[in-house]
């Protein structure tokens, strides 16, 4: 593969992982609130006993879950777009050597 066309894939891998960590540095605040606030909604639902708080804090429960499923993902994602740019950098290493 000529130089050019693996710097810019390169360049497209590298502009991905830059914006899935700023995803990822999103999700992790979401997750804390989220948490947070399943948190309250569980002691609420306990203190109160009633059917309308551990609605509530089922709800709250699903916010934190999905949240953190997204979380995961794009945390899998970005270690495959980092091992992708690590073999593009590679094969851009011995395009250079040769």
């Amino acid at each position: 593969m000529r130089q050019a066309a693996l710097r810019r894939k390169i360049q497209d891998v590298q502009s991905r992982i830059v914006a899935l960590r700023l995803e990822i540095g999103i999700l992790d605040e979401q997750i804390e609130a989220f948490d947070e606030d399943a948190e309250e909604h569980r002691v609420r639902a306990i203190v109160s006993e009633t059917p309308l708080a551990a609605r509530e804090h089922a709800e709250a429960s699903r916010h934190a879950e999905i949240a953190h499923r997204a979380r995961t993902t794009a945390a899998e994602t970005l270690v495959k777009l980092e091992g992708a740019r690590d073999g593009l950098l590679e094969q851009l290493s011995v395009e250079v050597a040769s």
